[in-house]
């Protein structure tokens, strides 16, 4: 009986869902709107009776959703695209995430609501929708435009700071408070996981695919995928964090694997399904005399939220060196909530710490911005010119000096080498602590579950399972300590020689010598005194901890390059998976050659008082000259098939496509 009822209410959902998603299509609407909406419908609160009888077997395959949901969007993640964001996404995120938190405690806070209801909601203000964001993009044909790139960028930095997020906000529920000690705890152990994560997952995870891959079989890589998936959310929830965090990192992983596309494929249909359930279940908790009785706050937190996001969003992109009008599209874009969000609600009504009207009003929200996201994308071309015009003259200049002098201030960044190595270098030993960090915490882990204590033979070794995992742990990080003082060796090198200069006198060597030993003998207690705090709980006893030292002392002097050597395989198999392509649809061979006979290409650099500032649309340069921008290197970054809205900028380098003849008419415009 129970399985026919299951069927019954599985059957109503899928049924219900696809009619409603079809209306939506049909008005050009999002889908996702279109499975709240088909929970709206069947749900407990539409008369004259609800369509579904078992809302628990639903509620269980909606956290399915939430699984595919967070590892597809680990999966477009794609760790690569972290580093080429750079500092101004970064910067942008962290700030429009902190205005908004703190707009949406107020907002809450003047409504009267409690604490942890104002501090959800200002969480929940904070993200946007990569899922909404990524499909509107799409279809108003602007994925390739600059601000998309740094809407694709700010996303990113978002994703990960809501992940984080949402550990600290599981934390501040179960303690009803917000330490400062355990909230730097809580950081310190979610860094730990995911560096540890991570890193053996980019060592591992993508060898694995490669290996399975070549079976060619879509069955077998399927199955392989799934087991990762859930495998990685099951050890999330085992260490204490929630299973959208352990799919999204496991995504990320996978996303390295060079069959990307062949994974995507394969999952997609399954995280359609379950996603669709995950928004269908989100409509069956809406109660629609909630939202009448909310409307007010509903309308007051949609307005404030896309003015917050806007202006928050734009003074991020400006102050990061973006030019005023890219800030404002970016600013523009980003006015939505979705996937995040939802989340977010459901962990603080699962946990209950919130009240039941936040959830029905974070998806009326939702719903409200959504529907105006295309609009604002469009109209940000408008209000851009608008406000072009009506800015007095001194301010804009005021504007543009800002935005020269930081570009000014990049470059000058990478002319010191010197100071990169250092930046390097500390990167490189804070990744090796947390990684001897996450080893210790795992033996910890593993010496306190109950399966290890039944093992034969441990009651007669002193100390029990504390000794057996202190010693495997000290093993098993042994090649990091030696590549971490080996580092440290380097480091401190690189900083005597920049804060001693040679003209500093005839003691220079012996003041840089002193300066180096004396930071590497701190780093080195340091690291010691990390040690001992972490694997506090499984110490040996005192005579048998000072025995294993002393062995672990000769291990090191006689195989300390043995150990350097396993720690650089590790590396190398890193760099390896960081660096390998992925797999692409194959077309079909062109014969470039005889394409290509009569084409020829050439660079022109952007220079200050030419075509700075104009779009390639006002250029019409294809139409004056016959020539094409293919390419555009800018500060590292290669656009490739740029758009006719992309403004060209001072220092530009910009590859052109013609022939010989309307290559030069075409750098004679450019060069003004």
């Amino acid at each position: 009986m129970h399985a026919l009822i299951f069927l019954q209410d599985l059957a109503v959902v899928m049924i219900v869902a696809g009619v409603v998603t079809l209306l939506c299509h049909r008005f050009k609407q999002p889908v996702v709107l279109g499975y709240i909406l088909a929970g709206l419908i069947i749900g407990p609160h539409t008369p004259p009776f609800p369509l579904v009888q078992e809302r628990e077997t639903i509620e269980t395959l909606a956290e399915l959703g939430i699984i595919f949901l967070m590892f597809s969007l680990g999966l477009e993640f794609n760790l690569r695209k972290v580093k080429q964001v750079g500092q101004s996404a970064a910067l942008a995120a962290v700030l429009e995430i902190s205005v908004m938190i703190a707009i949406g405690y107020g907002l809450g806070r003047g409504f009267g609501w409690g604490t942890m209801d104002s501090i959800f909601l200002g969480a929940m203000l904070a993200i946007s929708s990569t899922t909404i964001l990524i499909k509107a993009l799409g279809e108003l044909g602007l994925r390739k435009e600059r601000f998309a790139e740094l809407i694709f960028g700010i996303l990113i930095i978002e994703d990960i700071l809501a992940i984080i997020m949402i550990a600290l906000l599981s934390g501040i529920a179960m303690t009803g408070s917000m330490d400062v000690a355990a909230v730097g705890t809580t950081i310190g152990r979610l860094a730990i996981f995911l560096v540890m994560v991570l890193v053996i997952g980019l060592i591992a995870v993508p060898r694995l695919l490669n290996h399975v891959g070549r079976y060619k079989s879509d069955e077998m890589l399927l199955v392989t995928v799934l087991g990762l998936c859930f495998g990685s959310s099951l050890l999330a929830v085992k260490m204490g964090y929630s299973v959208a965090l352990g799919a999204f990192v496991i995504g990320a992983v996978i996303a390295e694997a060079r069959d990307l596309a062949r994974i995507e494929r394969l999952t997609q249909p399954l995280r359609d399904m379950f996603s669709a359930v995950f928004f269908v279940a989100i409509g069956l908790l809406i109660d629609p005399a909630l939202l009448r009785t909310y409307a007010w706050p509903i309308a007051i937190i949609t307005v404030t939220f896309i003015l917050g996001k806007v202006l928050a969003c734009s003074l991020g992109m400006f102050l990061a060196g973006n030019r005023p009008r890219t800030a404002l599209r970016v600013g523009m874009g980003l006015a939505q909530i979705g996937e995040f969000s939802f989340i977010i609600a459901a962990l603080g009504l699962s946990l209950n710490v919130t009240s039941d009207f936040l959830y029905p009003i974070a998806v009326a929200v939702s719903v409200l911005t959504t529907l105006l996201t295309p609009y604002l994308i469009r109209g940000s071309d408008g209000l851009v010119s608008r406000l072009g015009r009506a800015t007095p003259r001194p301010v804009g200049e005021a504007l543009d000096l800002y935005t020269r002098w930081t570009a000014a201030l990049k470059h000058a960044g990478k002319r010191h080498q010197g100071l990169a190595v250092v930046r390097s270098l500390v990167w490189q030993n804070l990744l090796n602590v947390a990684l001897i960090a996450g080893v210790f915490v795992s033996a910890a882990f593993a010496a306190r579950s109950s399966l290890v204590q039944t093992l034969p033979g441990l009651e007669r070794l002193p100390g029990g399972a504390r000794t057996a995992f202190w010693t495997l742990a000290v093993v098993v990080a042994l090649p990091i300590y030696v590549a971490t003082f080996r580092k440290l060796q380097a480091l401190g090198m690189m900083l005597a020689e920049i804060s001693i200069p040679a003209t500093a006198g005839r003691h220079v060597t012996i003041l840089r010598r002193v300066v180096e030993n004396m930071f590497l003998a701190l780093c080195v207690a340091g690291l010691g005194v990390i040690t001992l705090l972490l694997s506090s709980t499984i110490l040996p006893p005192r005579h048998l901890l000072l025995e294993l030292l002393v062995v672990i002392g000769v291990a090191v002097f006689f195989f300390g390059t043995t150990f350097n050597r396993l720690y650089t395989r590790g590396k190398f198999a890193l760099v390896e998976t960081w660096t390998q392509p992925h797999s692409e649809p194959q077309g079909p061979a062109l014969p470039l050659p005889a394409l290509l006979r009569d084409a020829a290409m050439d660079s022109v650099v952007i220079v200050a008082g030419a075509v700075a500032g104009k779009r390639i649309r006002e250029l019409a340069l294809r139409a004056e000259t016959g020539a094409s921008i293919v390419a555009i290197e800018r500060v590292g970054r290669t656009i490739v098939n740029p758009g006719p809205d992309e403004e060209l900028q001072e220092g530009d380098q910009v590859l052109l496509l013609g022939d010989r003849q309307q290559l030069a008419m075409a750098a004679k415009v450019l060069r003004g």
